[in-house]
C-alpha cells in the first residue's frame, strides 16, 4: 500500500463526494480508482478490503478505511476539522449528521422511479426549508462557522449540500441570508476555491450511465 491516499468508488457523487470535499479542503491530494464493472467490486471483496462487502474504501495512512462516517471521523480527526474537544466534536456530528440526511434524499433522487421522482423532489424541497436549513442558519447566527469559530468538518459539509440542494432548487436559499453569506466565504478559502474549479475531483449531479454502473456493479442490491 502506498503513501498516496487512494479512493475506490464509483466516478461519481454517492458516499464518496463527502470524503472527497473533506480532502480537499484539507488540502491533501488524493488517487482514485473507479469501479466500473462486478468483478472489479468482487475483487475487493475477495481480497478483504471491505470489511463489510461495501464501499466507499479509502487508503489512508497504511489502512483500508470502510464506512463512510468512520472515513469522515478520521480524516477530520488527522486535520484539525474535528473541534477542540468532546462537546464541540458532538455539535460537529449532530450537524454533519443533519447535512448527512439532506444530501441522502438528494441523492436518493436519481435511484427512484420515474413516476416517483416529482414527489420525492417536492419531499425533499419541503423538509429543506422545514427542516434544515433553520437549524443551520440558527448555527451561523453570531459566527462565521457553526461549531467553535473555526471551520470544522460540519461546515464543508453543509457548503457541500447547499450547492446540492441549489442545483435543483436554485432559490431556495432567497430566506437564508446566514447561509448564504456562509457559501460566500467558504468558496473563498484558497483549498475550497481550489476543488470548486473545473477539472477538480469534484463530481457532476449524477446521470444515467452513473446509475446503470451502480446498479451493475452492485447487483446484489438492485435486485
Amino acid at each position: 500500500m502506498s503513501g498516496k491516499v487512494v479512493l475506490h468508488y464509483f466516478n461519481g457523487r454517492g458516499k464518496m463526494e463527502s470524503v472527497r470535499w473533506l480532502l480537499a479542503a484539507a488540502g491533501v491530494e488524493f488517487e482514485e480508482v473507479f469501479l466500473t464493472k462486478r468483478e472489479e467490486y468482487e475483487k475487493l471483496m475477495n481480497d478483504g478490503a471491505l470489511m463489510f462487502h461495501q464501499v466507499p474504501l479509502v487508503e489512508i495512512d497504511g489502512m483500508q478505511l470502510v464506512q463512510t462516517k468512520a472515513i469522515l471521523n478520521y480524516i477530520a480527526g488527522k486535520y484539525n476539522l474535528y473541534g477542540k474537544d468532546l462537546k464541540e466534536r458532538a455539535m460537529i456530528d449532530m450537524y454533519s449528521e443533519g447535512a448527512s440526511d439532506l444530501m441522502d434524499m438528494l441523492i436518493a433522487y436519481f435511484f427512484t422511479p420515474p413516476e416517483n421522482k416529482q414527489k420525492h423532489l417536492s419531499n425533499t424541497e419541503q423538509k429543506a426549508k422545514d427542516r434544515f436549513l433553520p437549524v443551520f442558519e440558527k448555527g451561523l447566527a453570531s459566527s462565521q462557522f457553526l461549531v467553535g469559530n473555526r471551520l470544522s468538518r460540519a461546515d464543508v459539509h453543509l457548503l457541500e449540500v447547499t450547492l446540492m440542494l441549489q442545483e435543483s432548487f436554485p432559490t431556495i436559499l432567497s430566506t437564508f441570508p446566514k447561509i448564504q453569506a456562509f457559501q460566500e466565504k467558504m468558496k473563498a478559502l484558497p483549498t475550497i476555491s481550489k476543488f470548486l474549479q473545473p477539472g477538480s475531483a469534484r463530481k457532476p449531479p449524477p446521470d444515467e450511465v452513473y446509475v446503470k454502473t451502480v446498479k451493475e456493479v452492485l447487483s446484489h442490491i438492485f435486485k
